[in-house]
């Protein structure tokens, strides 16, 4: 491939043929050049700082003090999370100057690897909607197209993924903020199982709907930086340890083992933009002709009753957690259209619906392990539409149906994160024309089955190469 992945710098620093501070500076010019356009780093430390702790890990690299396979590259955080002495804004005005004391877990862990932390990746307000922009810092414009969206809520992520701003990205899922950037921007986002990735929340047992996970231009990045946040944490209850696995002890899929179910537009459920689906098939068909079996299937279930155990559980975690502000008026005055909406619709949830959507949600991920009792794998699209206009904040319409909330055309997204199994968004390809928009598929596993996902996501890269549609600037 042209632009080089996260694994070979990692080599390269390792054997010293390419040095932290080179590199750090061929990053900064990168920025320099792509930044002020693509508005998808954001809250810089300055360049001059950077390249002296670039310089700072070369000398330690030197003394033989090599910190973990990151060592000396840039990383930038999601501003959804905490770096100490960062800002982190959650892309509100409330917010604009909240200095964090401390590391999340997540990134203490990027930390002790070595990466130098450079700056923030741009979110929508709150991680609300799947469009980054924000009051703080403005909208994130698409990688391969400036005048359509980046998606959301890791849209700055995916960007500097995609134009090589950064090396290895980390985001955060809750309804596709790994999958809809990673689609839109022709690069991988993945969202592990339940407790893999420990959770920094205020609460710790109730809120299993945001997920954070890591991003890439290839799998084996993804893998990587998946291995460096995972495991168990004492101040995480739910958090699991298994075995920790290398990059070389992972083994790309036999695909003529891989039974995948496509689930498509769950038997006509859901609309989609012209185009989209077919896509998709055509990149299943790249893999069924490397060997996999695809076979279109359906699931056994009320999805209207799916959406609505979503909106029940999103609302009461949205609004309890937002409570505060918008109980202050002149916080509520500088809060989103949608997150007022959130807030003001948990009001009226029950102890009783809250319980009856739990019960919901079980039967749903009953319901999938039935599925699975056949297929290896679950398919389906990573969004419901191809990127838009960067001016519009969520398509009103789609197919000719009415989009009844802010979030409705992302409801493809739902199936995976309320089972809480692990799922990964692979590029699909871009849809014909000029228009430059890209598209990605979900591939959901069993619950716990995050090491035999990731697989068979090597063989699926093999047989769908998306690495063309990068720059060519490999100039190491």
């Amino acid at each position: 491939m042209d632009m080089m992945t996260a694994v070979k710098v990692s080599e390269k620093i390792r054997e010293k043929s390419l040095g932290c501070e080179e590199y750090m500076r061929y990053t900064l010019d990168r920025i320099d050049r792509l930044n002020p356009e693509l508005n998808a780093i954001v809250a810089m430390l300055d360049g001059d700082d950077l390249t002296a702790l670039a310089k700072n890990a070369d000398a330690e690299l030197a003394k033989g003090h090599y910190q973990g396979w990151l060592h000396g590259m840039p990383h930038a955080v999601k501003d959804l999370s905490n770096v100490a002495g960062f800002i982190t804004s959650f892309g509100s005005p409330i917010f604009a100057g909240n200095v964090a004391q401390t590391d999340d877990v997540f990134v203490s862990r990027i930390r002790s690897q070595g990466a130098i932390v450079i700056g923030k990746t741009n979110v929508p307000e709150f991680g609300l909607g799947s469009q980054s922009y924000n009051p703080v810092y403005g909208a994130t414009c698409n990688a391969f197209n400036g005048s359509l969206t980046a998606g959301g809520s890791s849209g700055g992520a995916a960007v500097a993924l995609a134009t090589g701003m950064l090396p290895v990205a980390d985001g955060s899922d809750m309804m596709g903020s790994l999958r809809n950037p990673a689609a839109y921007n022709n690069v991988v986002g993945f969202r592990p199982s339940l407790g893999r990735v420990p959770k920094d929340k205020q609460e710790l047992f109730f809120d299993q709907l945001s997920i954070e996970g890591p991003m890439g231009r290839t799998v084996e990045d993804v893998i990587c930086l998946f291995e460096t946040m995972a495991g168990a944490d004492a101040g995480s209850p739910l958090s699991q340890q298994p075995a920790p696995v290398s990059l070389s002890q992972y083994k790309k899929a036999d695909l003529s083992d891989v039974r995948i179910g496509w689930l498509g537009s769950y038997d006509g459920y859901l609309p989609f933009e012209s185009g989209l689906l077919a896509l998709c098939e055509q990149a299943l068909e790249q893999t069924a002709a490397a060997g996999g079996r695809v076979e279109a299937i359906r699931i056994p279930f009320d999805m209207d009753s799916l959406w609505q155990t979503w909106l029940t559980l999103r609302h009461w975690f949205v609004a309890n957690s937002r409570r505060a502000l918008y109980a202050n008026d002149d916080h509520r005055r500088q809060l989103k259209p949608e997150l007022i909406w959130e807030i003001e619709q948990g009001a009226h949830v029950t102890a009783a619906d809250v319980y009856d959507a739990g019960i919901n949600r079980s039967n749903w991920f009953r319901a999938l392990n039935d599925a699975f009792a056949k297929y290896d794998i679950l398919a389906l699209p990573s969004a419901q539409a191809f990127p838009f206009a960067i001016q519009q904040h969520w398509p009103t319409s789609l197919a000719g149906r009415t989009m009844d909330t802010y979030h409705r055309w992302m409801e493809v997204t739902i199936g995976a994160t309320l089972s809480g199994c692990p799922v990964i968004s692979l590029p699909a390809g871009f849809e014909g024309g000029d228009g430059n928009r890209a598209m990605g598929m979900q591939f959901i596993a069993p619950i716990g089955k995050d090491r035999e996902l990731l697989e068979f996501a090597l063989a699926y890269q093999e047989s769908n190469n998306w690495f063309d549609a990068y720059p060519d600037d490999d100039i190491f």
